[in-house]
């Protein structure tokens, strides 16, 4: 991304993302909550590295439980613009993890261009808000604009 090119420019959104999205909508709102659960049992564990050294994740304020993410852009060998995300979030809380779960694995593999062009309010787009608190919502979005930051950041 340039200095001269806009944060907000409208991209398609990115294919995980897009297909998470689509399978939440073709359900009915008690089947979205099952899937949100399903996405929960899949977040991926953190690399060895991080699971010795906590203090290199960052806490998600915006959510209730007590989530931590990290972010690596073009690292064990991926392109210099690939990011990963790594996110951790305790079992006894199947909604907030489920949300880590969701952009662990959707946004994890994009570029940095990709990622900082997923729109904020991506969360509120996958039909959940029927079925879980404004806090929970508000807590995926944290999640979200968290790793933004943290990709701009590695990427100044």
């Amino acid at each position: 991304m340039t200095e001269s090119q806009p944060e907000t420019q409208p991209q398609a959104l990115p294919g995980s993302l897009a297909e998470f999205r689509d399978d939440f909508l073709a359900l009915g709102v008690p089947d979205r909550l099952q899937l949100l659960l399903e996405f929960s049992n899949e977040l991926p564990a953190l690399p060895t590295e991080y699971a010795d050294h906590p203090d290199l994740l960052e806490r998600v304020e915006e959510c209730q439980s007590p989530v931590f993410i990290f972010v690596t852009v073009g690292a064990d060998g991926d392109a210099p613009d690939v990011v990963r995300m790594h996110a951790t979030a305790p079992r006894e809380s199947p909604t907030t993890r489920g949300f880590a779960s969701i952009l662990a694995q959707g946004l994890s593999g994009l570029t940095v261009t990709e990622v900082l062009g997923v729109p904020s309010d991506y969360p509120l787009t996958l039909g959940l808000s029927e079925a879980v608190s404004p806090l929970r919502i508000r807590g995926m979005v944290g999640m979200l604009g968290r790793v933004q930051r943290q990709v701009r950041a590695k990427t100044a």
